[in-house]
């Protein structure tokens, strides 16, 4: 079966005991509350966890012009499709996190800044959480935690019921939690940030 946003928006309103809708852009509460709300909700969802679902790789495209100060290069962060969140950086000879990547004066071998990534190595790549925008590619735990969050966050403007936010707000720490830990412990064995791993535990 084919998901689609109005899938996953419908199972966050079931979560709240609201109606479903037919498209984000009808003319309901319902669907003005989440069509208002669904992009944002989405992008934290995916930023807040290296979903194995939306990982890609890239080789970035160095620009003409250097930084103003600081730095020898910059780079623009990938738009097809787009970046959310840089997880891992190479610059040819050393990779971010696993090596003790500090730069010339003691700096960070690379940082962010805006859309760009700043860093004095002549190569970049990076793997990084993307904006996937097909539901069709996301796994059944990223669905389970995008439809709890959205739940979580109309359910005041939807149902006016205090009570009903506290239960999804737990709820939606409860998929978050079983998810984090399934996702990061498929596949082979990882080296994990300190961070996604004990995350990930609970």
């Amino acid at each position: 079966m084919a998901r689609s946003n109005v899938n996953i928006v419908n199972s966050a309103l079931n979560i709240i005991g609201a109606s479903n809708i037919v498209s984000l852009d009808e003319n309901s509460k319902a669907g003005r509350v989440m069509n208002q709300m669904f992009e944002g909700v989405r992008d934290a969802v995916f930023r807040n966890h290296p979903w194995k679902c939306l990982i890609r790789r890239a080789e970035l495209a160095q620009e003409t012009s250097a930084p103003a100060y600081g730095y020898s290069y910059q780079y623009p962060l990938p738009v097809d499709p787009y970046c959310l969140r840089v997880l891992e950086f190479d610059n040819g000879s050393l990779s971010y996190p696993w090596d003790n990547m500090i730069g010339d004066g003691g700096l960070p071998a690379f940082v962010i800044e805006g859309r760009k990534l700043v860093t004095n190595s002549a190569t970049a790549k990076i793997k990084y959480v993307a904006r996937i925008t097909d539901p069709n590619e996301y796994d059944a735990g990223l669905i389970d935690v995008l439809s709890a969050r959205l739940a979580a966050e109309a359910a005041y403007a939807i149902t006016g019921s205090t009570t009903v936010v506290q239960i999804v707000a737990s709820l939606y720490e409860q998929k978050l939690k079983e998810a984090r830990f399934l996702d990061a412990t498929e596949g082979a064995t990882v080296r994990l940030e300190a961070s996604d791993f004990i995350e990930s535990r609970f």
